[in-house]
């Protein structure tokens, strides 16, 4: 199968319930031959209405800190660990929130061939929820974010703090980890053009 022919078949899935309510499947974007694939918790509003990942307020924070470090969109590839947004409708109002472990499992079926095709040398992990996915249940994203970490689907793993978290805790004399997130794209990317150059 074709990375194309895998993004086609993703984007009729109807595997888990998060299917019902979507406008459009998120299932990826960038540069597919990239070493370095960013891999966030899942779309929200923006993105379900857009079909794009990160495209919010935290995406924007993303592109301005991929850029800082000297990157772009273009150069990496940037997906999530479920391609559907996770909403509570319960109010009437939809309200973003955390995919369940029957959502996250059911996506699988794309997120690790598409990574399986990708190959990338470093995977970055953007936020808790997309650590614990890939890299370890336990993961603490407060005490590990920047480390080089064992991961099945990579030669290294790196987590660092999601946008939307960063978002929430600006303060005018406090960057609220932007700096960090920054530092640890510039990490994941120079790694990954290390490992790929040893690999020959």
């Amino acid at each position: 199968m074709t990375f194309e022919e895998l993004r086609s078949r993703a984007l009729v899935c109807t595997a888990c319930p998060l299917s019902e309510r979507r406008t459009n499947v998120v299932f990826g974007e960038g540069d597919p031959s990239s070493p370095l694939v960013l891999v966030g918790e899942g779309p929200g509003d923006q993105e379900d209405k857009s079909g794009r990942p990160f495209v919010g307020r935290a995406g924007q924070l993303l592109d301005k800190a991929l850029v800082e470090a000297g990157l772009s969109r273009e150069t990496v590839y940037i997906c999530n660990t479920v391609k559907c947004r996770a909403a509570d409708w319960s109010t009437g109002k939809p309200q973003n929130r955390p995919p369940t472990d029957q959502e996250t499992v059911a996506c699988r079926q794309w997120l690790l061939p598409q990574l399986a095709m990708i190959a990338p040398t470093v995977i970055l992990c953007v936020g808790a929820p997309s650590a614990k996915n890939l890299i370890r249940k336990n993961f603490a994203i407060t005490k590990e974010r920047g480390l080089y970490n064992e991961c099945e689907y990579a030669k290294t793993a790196i987590a660092t703090l999601h946008p939307s978290y960063i978002l929430r805790q600006q303060r005018p004399d406090n960057d609220g980890g932007y700096g960090l997130l920054v530092a640890d794209i510039r990490k994941a990317w120079d790694a990954a053009v290390r490992l790929r150059e040893k690999m020959g």
